[in-house]
């Protein structure tokens, strides 16, 4: 009897759990599977995430997303864990710039690179013994560095349909025409080739495919979605419409348009597929507007209110069925690694691109440290891209595999414009080399065409974590009309009546040095140097009817010297943070006088900046200076001190001194300070102000209160442009000392 009753129990709980799981299963399907597909567009996919941020409000839970191009890339974070309200803020406070040029903060490159980089505007391959033109602007490095580092979380996911909510996206495999799509793999990886945008971003090699935009064969994946059982489609669609004929004012507009007939004709279908479609008013922006990315994300938000009461239902109903509302996540900061892995190196070796990672040893490696460390390797301009993966075993340990794709180009013509009050103007032509002799090495040649032709060859071989070797060569010369009476003070000339001198000033220097670089700030040189220096006039022998041409100095000098250099500015031109420091001292033992003309003497000179800025519009420079010659002070000398003018690439010991002319002031001794203030009153475009102040002549810091004592002043206003092609200044230098006029002063391009 009792196992009767035991067994008419068992069966009542069996038919209760039946039937409660029926129930279940019966309100699930109730539920509608919900999917969104977010179209491509470039920066007018900003608006994605407007739309996000609603259905985050509303409490609207996704069962899939598919994206194309920039849908693929905010719907990948957005699959990944983060909020709608996460992504505004990420995007909101992004550097776009940055990302789409591969833009390097300027303290990821080297001394030699940052020089190189702040030289030229434009860059051209050659391939084949041909100038070439590039891909595209960027190899998507910098995006990479970045999905990469905020999908960190989701690293082990490969299957897609694991994510927080299943993911996929859209390609295009450039080759054949054929679309892709990825389902599955490194989310970072597939992500970057959907987002590949033509003529912004060069092609994706990946699984041994070349592939472009998502939105090339499929710009809006509906169809793909449908397919995976999403009953209920939200799709948001930031396409070009097409344009009438007022609107198709140019070549690049045409363009446009017959490559959005396809997209738009496809979209007729696409849009009966989907259930509640979503079109932000994004008409007035371009695919590269994303310095409005705000407005953007704004209309998106706006764009959802025509459907609120349709979105409204979806939620009511998921949460009558107990779905959670999304919370976003926290991102990875910091990760262990316990083994570094390199793949792909030939030309570089492993200990070289450790180096430029700065990863000696194993350690807990914090992800925004690990990015500066992939900004200084690819800065070497040695790697089309760099790709990493922090890979988990099952004992938990994790695997940080560096691939790198070397550059296949080893040669390039690279060109620059230059106009100055001194060398008037100028085009520089280079020619780049890597690889030549050995790995790691790089010839570049300078032809500076203008008034008065200029050269300069480098040649250097990066050891990394090693002693670096370096040779450079350079000739400059230049004309200048000087006073009479400070030529003369510093020669045995005549009197002769005239008031200016045209002299003619010509350099010729070599050096051979080796070079160690602590860290990409920080570097100590030394080395041997060369130097022919020679100042000629015609002016006084056509004058004194003696014979045409007077040598005022014609001199080689041969000395070994060391420096060390500390530079974190943020920007060359017009920093607003970080400190400059170098200090350098020269012996010069041996020259090609005779024993009785020439006195060996040395020459140590520091300078020190510092930028700080105030908010984000304000910033000041400070800067402190001196240097001081040892010998026999009772002979002039051609590296003398010399104070005056406007410039950024000076040589030997010319430093520039608003308020003065060039060469106006000189001495065997200085010091001088300065203080900038600088206001960014809008994106790239400076006003600023200079006060400075210095004390030059002989032996002056044997002078008691030396600094007290200062000599001359002088001040600068002007304006600044930070353009892609170089700055532009202009300015207005005085004096208040008596007898001195002001001038303006201009400089367009970068200083070469």
């Amino acid at each position: 009897m009792k196992f009767v009753l035991t067994l008419l129990v068992l069966a009542g709980l069996v038919k209760t759990m039946y039937a409660q799981n029926t129930d279940k299963e019966k309100n699930n399907k109730d539920i509608p599977k919900v999917g969104l597909v977010l179209s491509g567009g470039g920066a007018k996919g900003l608006a994605h995430i407007g739309v996000l941020k609603v259905i985050d409000e509303l409490g609207i839970r996704l069962d899939y997303i598919s994206g194309s191009s920039i849908g693929a890339v905010v719907g990948g974070l957005y699959a990944s864990g983060y909020s709608g309200k996460q992504l505004d803020s990420l995007f909101k406070t992004l550097d776009f710039n940055k990302l789409i040029q591969d833009k390097l903060p300027r303290n990821s490159k080297t001394f030699y690179e940052k020089e190189d980089s702040e030289k030229y505007a434009v860059t051209l391959p050659v391939i084949d013994k041909k100038i070439g033109l590039p891909k595209g602007i960027s190899n998507g490095q910098n995006f990479y560095n970045f999905y990469s580092k905020l999908t960190t979380h989701v690293r082990g996911i490969n299957d897609f349909s694991k994510l927080p909510i299943p993911f996929f996206c859209t390609a295009t495999n450039i080759e054949t025409g054929k679309g892709i799509v990825f389902d599955k793999g490194y989310l970072p990886e597939v992500v970057v080739a959907s987002g590949a945008l033509p003529s912004v971003y060069s092609p994706v090699m990946y699984n041994n495919q070349l592939i472009t935009d998502g939105g090339i064969t499929d710009n809006y994946p509906v169809e793909e979605i449908r397919k995976r059982g999403v009953e209920l489609v939200i799709g948001v669609d930031v396409q070009d419409t097409l344009m009438n004929r007022k609107e198709l004012g140019s070549l690049t507009d045409v363009m446009l348009q017959i490559n959005n007939f396809r997209t738009i004709s496809a979209m007729k279908t696409k849009r009966s597929l989907t259930d509640v479609f979503v079109r932000p008013n994004v008409k007035r922006f371009s695919v590269v507007s994303f310095d409005d990315g705000e407005e953007i994300i704004k209309e998106g938000e706006d764009a959802v209110e025509v459907h609120l009461e349709t979105l409204k239902k979806i939620a009511e109903q998921q949460a009558n069925k107990g779905v959670q509302k999304r919370k976003g996540i926290i991102p990875v900061k910091n990760i262990k690694i316990d083994k570094i892995t390199i793949d792909k190196n030939v030309n570089y070796s492993r200990a070289y691109i450790k180096a430029k990672l700065k990863l000696r040893k194993l350690e807990n490696i914090n992800l925004d440290k690990l990015n500066k460390g992939l900004d200084n390797l690819y800065a070497t301009k040695n790697f089309q891209n760099i790709r990493y993966k922090i890979l988990s075993d099952s004992l938990g340990g994790n695997t940080l595999k560096v691939t790198v794709n070397e550059q296949k180009i080893k040669s390039y013509f690279r060109f620059g414009l230059h106009y100055d009050n001194l060398y008037k103007a100028a085009a520089i032509v280079n020619y780049t080399k890597k690889n030549l002799f050995y790995q790691n090495d790089v010839l570049s040649f300078d032809a500076i065409l203008g008034e008065k032709p200029r050269y300069t060859l480098d040649y250097y071989i990066d050891k990394g974590f090693y002693w670096s070797v370096g040779i450079h060569h350079r000739l400059y010369r230049y004309d200048r009309k000087l006073p009479f009476d400070f030529v003369r003070s510093r020669r045995d000339l005549p009197n002769i009546p005239i008031n200016f001198l045209d002299i003619e000033y010509l350099d010729i220097t070599s050096q051979l040095y080796i070079e160690t670089l602590l860290n990409q700030s920080f570097a100590f040189r030394l080395g041997v140097e060369h130097k022919l220096l020679k100042i000629e006039t015609d002016d006084i022998g056509l004058r004194a009817n003696d014979v045409v041409g007077t040598t005022l100095e014609n001199i080689n000098l041969y000395s070994f010297y060391s420096n060390i250099t500390f530079d974190s500015l943020n920007n060359k031109y017009f920093p607003s943070k970080g400190l400059y420091f170098k200090g350098s001292f020269s012996a010069y033992p041996l020259s090609s006088k005779s024993t009785e003309e020439f006195d060996e003497f040395a020459v140590t000179r520091v300078n020190f900046n510092y930028a700080k800025s105030f908010g984000n519009h304000m910033s000041l420079v400070g800067e402190l200076a001196g240097g001081v010659r040892f010998g026999r002070s009772d002979n002039t000398n051609p590296l003398d001190f010399f104070l005056g003018g406007f410039g950024s690439r000076t040589i030997n010991n010319q430093i520039p001194f608003y308020g003065r002319d060039f060469l106006e002031l000189s001495g065997d001794s200085f010091v001088k300070s300065a203080l900038t203030f600088d206001y960014k009153f809008a994106e790239r475009h400076h006003l600023n102000a200079t006060a400075n102040y210095a004390n030059i002549g002989s032996k002056i810091f044997d002078i008691n209160n030396w600094f007290e004592r200062i000599g001359f002043s002088g001040y600068a206003v002007g304006y600044g442009y930070d353009s892609i092609l170089g700055p532009i200044q202009l300015k207005y230098s005085f004096t208040t000392d008596s007898g001195v006029g002001g001038q303006f002063l201009v400089s367009v391009g970068y200083w070469f």
